[in-house]
């Protein structure tokens, strides 16, 4: 292991120290701790997605500082250490690349799609955690990411649409009955779940067109933050706030930026 691994071990497991670490690293656990996990996972991709290589570097170090946090949380309580977490992604990754480590024949990018769900599944069946093709989608994941991973596993058993134009019927067909439930006075509840089952066909209709729902929502997200700030500035010239402008206004500077921003 290298020093700069071992020395930031040596760090954590100082912090750590019931009787001279730092108070508030001593009272974390697994469960306080993993909302900052997910944080930091988070600014990692946003470091990728700005392009900021220096930003990466450093949000790549205290994603690995998670890591060292909850390893050295389990080795205090005798469950695993942090060599044993490097030890057993080693073995998953070589066992999921044969065709790299077995020096088997090169395969193309489906076979490997294939050969890498089949060990994944594997490992779940000798967990013990394979009760159905459902099983083991993290509940904690993001709805949108979760959304499309329990997609693609029903459609590796041949549940999906046959093709992408009966995906977007669905889609329509959830639209409709959103608008029957905002129409109606079935009540919020209902509202919501029909929002939701739009929402759902809507990332099976991206699949369908083999787009990453996660990845086009970002994009959106971007583009209407860019459009948005556009109209805001355009009032600030005009010595006016948002809340002042008429909705033509609004409209007008919007459809605007719509064609400054595509």
């Amino acid at each position: 292991m290298s020093s700069s691994i071992n020395r930031l071990l040596e760090i954590m497991a100082a912090l750590r120290d019931p009787d001279t670490g730092c108070p508030w690293d001593v009272k974390q656990s697994f469960s306080t701790i993993v909302p900052y996990t997910i944080e930091e996972a988070y600014e990692v991709n946003d470091a990728i997605q700005r392009g900021d290589m220096e930003d990466l570097r450093e949000e790549l170090g205290d994603l690995l500082l998670q890591v060292v946090f909850h390893a050295q949380m389990a080795r205090e309580a005798g469950e695993f250490d942090f060599d044993d977490v490097a030890a057993a992604i080693s073995s998953k990754m070589i066992d999921r690349h044969p065709h790299v480590f077995d020096r088997q024949r090169p395969v193309s990018d489906a076979e490997l799609r294939d050969v890498w769900e089949r060990k994944k599944e594997d490992e779940r069946r000798r967990k013990g955690s394979l009760d159905g093709a459902l099983d083991g989608v993290a509940r904690a994941l993001p709805a949108l990411l979760r959304a499309q991973k329990l997609i693609r596993r029903a459609a590796r058993k041949g549940f999906e649409w046959p093709a992408p134009e009966a995906a977007l019927a669905k889609c329509r067909e959830e639209l409709d009955e959103v608008r029957d439930a905002a129409a109606s006075e079935s009540g919020h509840r209902r509202l919501e779940e029909e929002l939701g089952d739009l929402l759902f066909a809507c990332v099976a209709a991206a699949g369908q067109y083999r787009v990453d729902a996660e990845e086009a929502l970002r994009r959106a997200n971007a583009k209407f933050e860019e459009r948005f700030g556009r109209v805001e500035a355009a009032l600030r010239e005009d010595g006016r706030e948002m809340t002042d402008a008429s909705l033509e206004d609004l409209d007008r500077l919007w459809n605007r930026a719509k064609m400054e921003v595509h």
